[in-house]
């Protein structure tokens, strides 16, 4: 450590705070924060409750004061931190978070910088205790402790610092983020144009002109377990990993007697997010009649490759019911989709939709990995910060 730096703990170096009850002014107006108005992205407050004194919840108890640093101590919400702005001064805080006030021989914008250090996260992380709702003491970040300079104006020196890498990183984050979006809209963009704009000599027909809309046999509840031979997807599991089987013999017995997919028919959600795609690989799987429905497609007309690009963007128009979304088989048959005439044409659509959603992903890996690497400096900076690095 450097020379003139001291180590004391977080608690030798806060004023003490107050806590309040805001029902014994039932009239009077409060700005609530509770321990999910704080954004563990920005580190700022982006909602608050106005409420009056007499229906202030029994959390609802910690005094607030401009300049105050808030950290929340009660998981999931930890990791929260902010500092108090002007607008919420003598307002109110849930008591799921620590509020730090600063002595006057500490800044309390490097005590903010502090709280945002790996180091201190992860004793944090350990320290937490409780089944449903872990959290750690007021006393344990208390006791956690800080190596910072003595000298006011060196701790200042580093804030400063630290204030202008922090937002020229943010500037960087914030334009790699807009140029993952960018990207993404782009061939998306491209791809409705395509539909919106079909080619001359293109075909013009319904999904009922296609093949006939199809579903597995019903299974009921007491033909499924939580292990077994085939996996049985629903709804909530539909793309995902399968939390229900079949036995062997009943999924033999359906898949010959009843409509099931053949190997590459694209499978679609029915109901709640309508429109999931998924291609059927062929290997021994069941799934959940009228939720989970295909176009039993020949491929006499349309590739089940065009198809399932076609689904990515077609407007299902499902049928509103009073709790959830449907698509039933009078929406899907209605359904009008454009294509080329020849295989050769759908063909070749498809590679250069293949090409150009591959330059796209090329494009968002690199955004992704941009992103990753600021995060990285960031914790860098705080790091060699708090080691007495920073020139």
């Amino acid at each position: 450590m450097k020379n003139n730096w001291e180590v004391k703990t977080l608690g030798d170096l806060l004023q003490k705070t107050e806590t309040i009850n805001p029902t014994l002014n039932p009239e009077k107006e409060f700005n609530y924060i509770d321990v999910s108005s704080v954004s563990n992205k920005t580190f700022e407050i982006e909602s608050v409750n106005v409420i009056k004194g007499k229906d202030a919840p029994s959390r609802a108890r910690k005094l607030i004061k401009t300049g105050d640093i808030i950290f929340a101590t009660v998981r999931p919400t930890l990791r929260r931190i902010s500092i108090i702005p002007e607008k919420f001064n003598n307002q109110v805080c849930s008591t799921g978070y620590f509020v730090l006030r600063a002595k006057e021989n500490i800044s309390g914008s490097l005590l903010f910088y502090y709280l945002l250090t790996d180091s201190f996260n992860e004793k944090m992380e350990k320290l937490q205790k409780g089944a449903s709702y872990p959290a750690v003491t007021d006393g344990e970040v208390r006791q956690q402790v800080i190596h910072y300079p003595a000298l006011l104006t060196e701790q200042q020196r580093i804030v400063s610092i630290l204030d202008e890498a922090f937002a020229a990183i943010g500037r960087a984050r914030e334009n790699a983020k807009k140029n993952l979006q960018n990207a993404r809209e782009l061939f998306d963009s491209y791809l409705q144009s395509v539909f919106a704009n079909p080619g001359d000599g293109w075909e013009v027909k319904t999904l009922g002109d296609i093949g006939k809309p199809s579903m597995c046999k019903r299974i009921l509840k007491h033909q499924t377990s939580p292990t077994g031979d085939i996996p049985f997807y629903k709804i909530g599991t539909f793309g995902k990993k399968p939390d229900a089987f079949i036995s062997k013999e009943i999924y033999d017995e359906f898949r010959t007697k009843y409509s099931f997919p053949k190997k590459g028919d694209v499978l679609i959600s029915a109901s709640g997010t309508i429109g999931r795609r998924v291609r059927y690989d062929g290997e021994p799987a069941f799934f959940q009649d009228s939720n989970i429905v295909w176009i039993a497609n020949d491929e006499k007309q349309v590739l089940n490759d065009y198809l399932y690009v076609f689904y990515e963007f077609c407007d299902w128009q499902p049928s509103k019911g009073a709790t959830i979304s449907r698509l039933y088989n009078s929406n899907l048959t209605s359904i009008k989709i454009v294509f080329p005439k020849t295989f050769r044409e759908q063909k070749e659509l498809l590679h250069k939709l293949d090409a150009l959603s591959a330059e796209t992903k090329k494009l968002e890996n690199i955004y992704r990995q941009k992103i990753k690497d600021l995060d990285e400096l960031k914790k860098s900076i705080l790091q060699k910060a708090f080691n007495g690095e920073l020139q």
